[in-house]
């Protein structure tokens, strides 16, 4: 019988919610990321529990253990039992009733296999006991080990419940599917035939499911496959996904972290990106990548006006772009023009200049003091 010791699952706090739970003759699975990433050696940053007891028992069991529940969603199963500090997000099993493709109407349910039947992915529909000991009650365990993306049941039936899942499918395959063993047929297939459903989700959760994708270790052969089954087009009309391979590959020669909203100003202009619904700030960042990225500007300025790490991705975006190598001489430039400082206040200038002129005679001086390499000193420079 396959187990799971994480840290995380013998923590004292999170066995006192499983303890209040069982105590009280109800179920306590873990489920979804957890355990899933457990069981792939990735980090888990949410716990979540699913039950067979509903909402208000699982209320009144956690009172009666002395622990803290929260009604977060209670309307939808889950409460927020908060042990030793630690948030729990406890969910009674359901079984969908309804849905129109952005929300469902659920019904409680006592069977882990009808709670199961109604998540999106088979690697997602593994649970485990409070002692580790894994439930797979639709065989999704050799899905996860061979890292297979695949839908529960009938693909369209799953995308047709939540059209974010088409989205969800690659995002999921970025981070955990196979790159070597490609993608399944059948859910390319059912993404393809469903492109009209994308049409009415929320550009909030599209735009947050994007940036997700986007910040995976290698998203590009999933950006690619939305390409191909028409998904990108359908949620960013005009993006071009051409430079981000290209991109990654010189994340990984320059050893630069991943970043979603670079890569992202790699297949989309900010035009094109404000359908996402970024942040003032996230279009902002992107705006200014792509300009810069596609300016004349020296790598030094560069790090001299954004900093070494800030520069790096205009830099990175550039040379994608342009299809040029990484080399360290740029590292070397971004290094330099970071630790430069313009010698130059406006103090130095008054009262030979004010208002405008002096602003410009700064302006002046500076590109003087840029375009020389940052060599030349205070007294070269007002020299003139």
């Amino acid at each position: 019988m396959k187990r799971i010791t994480e840290d995380w699952l013998t923590d004292q706090a999170t066995q006192d919610v499983c303890t209040a739970l069982t105590n009280g003759g109800a179920q306590a699975l873990f489920v979804g990321g957890c355990v899933r990433n457990a069981l792939l050696q990735a980090p888990v940053s949410d716990i979540d529990i699913a039950t067979d007891a509903e909402p208000e028992h699982v209320v009144e069991l956690a009172q009666k253990a002395g622990l803290k529940p929260i009604p977060t969603g209670i309307d939808h199963g889950t409460v927020t039992i908060v042990s030793k500090g630690i948030p729990h997000e406890v969910t009674t099993f359901r079984r969908d009733v309804e849905t129109d493709g952005r929300r469902a109407v659920v019904a409680f349910s006592d069977k882990v296999e009808e709670d199961a039947a109604r998540r999106d992915f088979t690697m997602n529909a593994l649970y485990a006991q409070p002692d580790g000991t894994i439930l797979d009650p639709l065989n999704g365990l050799p899905d996860l080990q061979a890292r297979r993306v695949r839908f529960i049941g009938e693909a369209s039936d799953r995308i047709q419940e939540d059209y974010l899942r088409s989205l969800r499918y690659f995002r999921f395959h970025a981070w955990y599917g196979d790159a070597d063993g490609g993608f399944d047929p059948a859910a390319l297939d059912a993404i393809a035939a469903n492109l009209y459903g994308l049409e009415t989700l929320s550009r909030e959760r599209v735009g947050a499911e994007m940036l997700k994708l986007l910040a995976a270790p290698d998203p590009a052969p999933s950006v690619a496959a939305m390409r191909v089954t028409g998904v990108l087009a359908q949620l960013l009309p005009g993006a071009d996904d051409r430079a981000l391979a290209i991109l990654i590959q010189l994340e990984q020669d320059a050893h630069a972290a991943p970043e979603a909203i670079r890569r992202l100003a790699a297949i989309a202009s900010p035009e094109v990106a404000k359908t996402l619904r970024l942040s003032r700030a996230q279009l902002q960042r992107l705006a200014r990548m792509r300009d810069e990225a596609m300016a004349t500007t020296s790598v030094a300025e560069l790090g001299y006006r954004y900093g070494s790490e800030g520069g790096l991705h205009e830099t990175l975006l550039r040379h994608a772009f342009l299809e040029q190598p990484w080399s360290e001489d740029l590292n070397r430039a971004l290094q330099k023009g970071s630790a430069a400082s313009f010698p130059i206040k406006a103090a130095d200038l008054i009262p030979a200049f004010s208002g405008p002129a002096l602003g410009a005679k700064l302006a002046e001086l500076e590109a003087r003091w840029i375009a020389s390499d940052f060599a030349l000193s205070r007294e070269e420079l007002l020299a003139d």
